[in-house]
């Protein structure tokens, strides 16, 4: 009896709320749509935080387009280079060089990359950053290349000269002699030496320092020459030595009164001679001194 009761009253509990539903027509679209928009509403949106605490998310803006710079025009690599090559390029400055060296290099071009360095050296005004720059890129081409000139007699020839008295003379003769071939490699070849020493008349004292002039000259007894520069040696371990750097100072001066080069700068205190003349004397530095010592005479009226 108590069960029938129960299912009386859930029965009728169920029809009284349910007589009026249709469970089975499809919902219409409208109301599908209506069901979709509310349950999107409850959802938490992406770009707000679940709580009223946490800091908005920002998004970061796109960073600029990247412009690439446009590939440098590294000219003609057809013809052959010469001593003179990119010369024409000074007039726009140090750094434009730097870059076109730079360019050649990474295409390859060392023999050309090394030219244009050069000319950072001995035609461009250029700060001492841009100098450093240029002689220290010189510096790791030149042993990687080829000497210039391979045929010696092709050489420029000038004369390297040295007078002393005559207890130094037979000291001296093979360290110049030694120097001189120095001086055709610090030249690539450009440049070929003859050295001379004159010994003087009377003999110098026992002790002592020994006086040494030099100065350098084209072949002939009338050929142009350079001033001559002195210094006293105090022993012969220092005689190499004293001669480089005396020739370095030659070359230098001579290049500042008589081209529009720019000169190397002086050497620094502890500075090899070797490795200046090597590098910071350029191999058309080298040609201009040489032929310069090898004009005609001026005549004179």
């Amino acid at each position: 009896m108590v069960f029938l009761l129960v299912l009386a009253v859930v029965g009728g509990v169920w029809w009284s709320n349910t007589r009026h539903l249709d469970f089975l027509t499809p919902p219409s679209e409208a109301k599908l749509q209506a069901i979709r928009i509310r349950v999107e509403s409850s959802l938490p949106r992406e770009d707000q935080p679940d709580d009223a605490i946490s800091v908005p998310v920002v998004k970061a803006p796109e960073p600029p387009p990247v412009i690439e710079k446009p590939e440098m025009d590294l000219g003609d690599l057809t013809t052959p280079p010469t001593l003179q090559s990119y010369g024409e390029l000074s007039p726009q400055g140090a750094a434009h060089l730097i870059e076109l060296a730079t360019g050649l290099e990474k295409k390859g071009e060392f023999q050309r990359a090394l030219l244009a360095w050069e000319r950072v050296v001995d035609l461009t005004p250029a700060d001492a950053t841009q100098a450093a720059t240029a002689v220290s890129s010189i510096e790791r081409l030149r042993p990687t290349l080829p000497q210039w000139n391979n045929k010696p007699e092709a050489g420029i020839h000038i004369t390297l000269h040295a007078g002393t008295g005559k207890k130094q003379a037979a000291t001296l003769t093979p360290i110049l002699e030694a120097v001189g071939r120095d001086l055709e490699a610090a030249s690539s070849g450009v440049v070929k030496i003859t050295t001379a020493v004159t010994a003087g008349k009377t003999s110098t004292p026992a002790k002592g320092p020994t006086p040494v002039a030099l100065w350098l000259a084209g072949p002939d007894k009338k050929s142009p020459a350079t001033e001559t520069l002195s210094f006293t040696v105090d022993s012969p371990e220092a005689l190499r030595g004293d001669i480089l750097k005396t020739v370095f100072q030659l070359v230098r001066s001579h290049l500042s009164r008589a081209t529009k080069y720019t000169p190397p700068a002086a050497l620094a205190a502890g500075e090899e001679p070797q490795s200046a003349l090597n590098f910071r004397i350029t191999r058309l530095c080298w040609s201009e001194f040489a032929t310069a010592l090898n004009l005609p005479p001026v005549k004179t009226k």
